[in-house]
Parts: structure tokens; C-alpha cells; sequence
């Protein structure tokens, strides 16, 4: 059996879609050409906020649901950082979903990859904001009762500057979604991932996921805000993947004059 090439061998389940957004992460990094000892990972808690101490980076692991206060006083004390969450659905879109929802209205130049498995994995499988009306666990042992959150069409209503989704199961995809989110420097990039639980959401397996993903086509207008509204609400036998939405509105950072020459970082090390 091959070693994992990092010092910590990641305490994922055998098959879990973590392994492949990894591996798709590590790749993007070096394609978008970021230097790793400008990268900063923020997590919370999770099987996705594991994520960071499995590459190369500096990290800073927080509290549930609270990796995008972290990352924006990361961003804010040294805005010339490349500051990116690694968040599960819960940790995001539950316990941080105040946070996301200000975060995108404030536009503060981070990039956000929510692994998206539908489910609580580090917990032992109860329901997520995500997960469909109906799915049972051994907590909602009579199904999901409530409407799953569609995080992204919120963020598209929010005019988040960068609104996209991929899949685990599509290595290319994923990787060419992450570099277009790594290098998009207008605010705040949030790249849903769908990336299957293998061990506690027997549903919304790779299987199923294949079965319905389908690439948005080179037509759609990733500006058109009710075109990638549309998008947003198609869920079902069909869930595009790709750029659904981009705006071009500046960043919280680009908007602060005491940050036009140099960082905060700076001047306190000359004060």
C-alpha cells in the first residue's frame, strides 16, 4: 500500500469523496501557481474541517461553524494572504450559516470549499441543512420533515462574486472549478462540492451522482443573475456543475482605504 505523501495519515472512511477533493485541491494549488507559504487553510469542525492538516499550508482549525470569522481576520490583518475555508455542509451551511450569509454581503476576498456530502459524517450520520426532504437517518427515523437549504441560491441572491458547484466523482471538473475559485480575486468564492459519504448516506452515492450531474453548457451567462438563479433550483434528475454565477462587484478589502499600502501586519511591525 502506497503511503500518503504527508506526514498524517488522513482519518477518513475507506472511499470517502475527501480523498478526491484533496487530491484535486493539492493540484489546483500548484496550477494556479499559490505560494504555499502565503496559503492559509481555515477550518472548523468536521470531517472536511480535517482537511488542512493533510497538505502543505498554514493552518488555523476553529470552532464549529466558525472557520469564516477566523478567515476574515486573517484576510483583514494580512489581505495579501491566500485565505481558504475547507467546511462541511453542517459546519457552513448549520452552525456557520449566519456567518456565510455575511460574509458573501460583505464580498471579503476568501475562497470557501464546502464538501457537501447531505449529511453529519463526523457525528454519525444525522441530517444536514442539505439533506433531502425525506431522507432518513437514525435520528429522523420518519424522514426529513424540513426543506434543505439551497446554499446556492442564496449566495447568488446575495451577489456573491463567485458562485459555483462540482463533484467528487469528476477529478477534472473539480480541479478546474477549484483553480477558477483559487484565482478569482473580485471577494468571495464559494464552490460547493457534492462529495458522497460512503458510510452513513446510502442515497446520494457516487452512483447517484453520476447519474445526474451534467456540466452547465458553454451558453449560460455566468452574469445573468436569474439565469443562475434557475440553475440554482434544479435539483433532482439533473444538477448542473460549474460556474453558475459571477459578479464583479469589489471586494470588502478593495474598499478599505487604510488597506490601499500595505497590510495592518505591516504597520503594526513598524509601530
Amino acid at each position: 500500500m502506497t503511503r500518503w505523501p504527508y506526514d498524517n495519515d488522513p482519518a477518513w472512511c475507506p472511499g470517502c469523496g475527501n480523498f478526491a477533493i484533496l487530491k484535486a485541491f493539492d493540484k489546483a494549488i500548484d496550477a494556479a501557481g499559490i505560494d504555499r507559504d502565503r496559503l492559509v487553510l481555515v477550518s472548523g469542525i468536521g470531517q472536511a474541517a480535517k482537511f488542512p492538516h493533510y497538505t502543505k499550508a498554514n493552518v488555523f482549525n476553529g470552532l464549529h461553524g466558525r472557520a469564516l470569522p477566523a478567515a476574515t481576520g486573517i484576510k483583514l490583518a494580512n489581505h495579501r494572504l491566500h485565505v481558504v475555508i475547507t467546511s462541511g455542509d453542517g459546519d457552513m451551511y448549520g452552525e456557520g450559516g449566519n456567518h456565510l450569509i455575511h460574509a458573501m454581503r460583505r464580498n471579503i476576498g476568501v475562497t470557501a470549499f464546502v464538501h457537501n456530502n447531505q449529511v453529519y459524517g463526523l457525528t454519525k450520520g444525522q441530517a444536514s441543512p442539505t439533506s433531502d426532504y425525506g431522507f432518513t437517518t437514525k435520528i429522523q427515523t420518519h424522514g426529513v420533515i424540513l426543506q434543505p437549504l439551497n446554499p446556492l441560491a442564496i449566495a447568488i441572491v446575495e451577489d456573491c462574486s463567485f458562485v459555483a458547484r462540482s463533484f467528487a466523482g469528476d477529478a477534472e471538473h473539480l480541479q478546474a472549478m477549484m483553480e477558477a475559485a483559487l484565482k478569482h480575486d473580485g471577494g468571495f468564492a464559494l464552490l460547493d462540492i457534492l462529495q458522497p459519504c460512503v458510510s452513513f448516506n446510502k442515497v446520494n452515492t457516487f452512483k447517484w451522482y453520476r447519474d445526474r450531474v451534467r456540466p452547465i453548457p458553454d451558453t449560460h451567462d455566468p452574469t445573468d443573475r436569474e439565469a443562475a438563479l434557475r440553475l440554482a433550483f434544479t435539483w433532482g434528475d439533473e444538477i448542473p456543475i460549474g460556474l453558475y454565477y459571477r459578479s464583479d462587484r469589489p471586494s470588502f478589502e478593495a474598499r478599505q482605504p487604510v488597506l490601499a499600502e500595505d497590510t495592518l501586519c505591516d504597520r503594526y511591525e513598524r509601530s
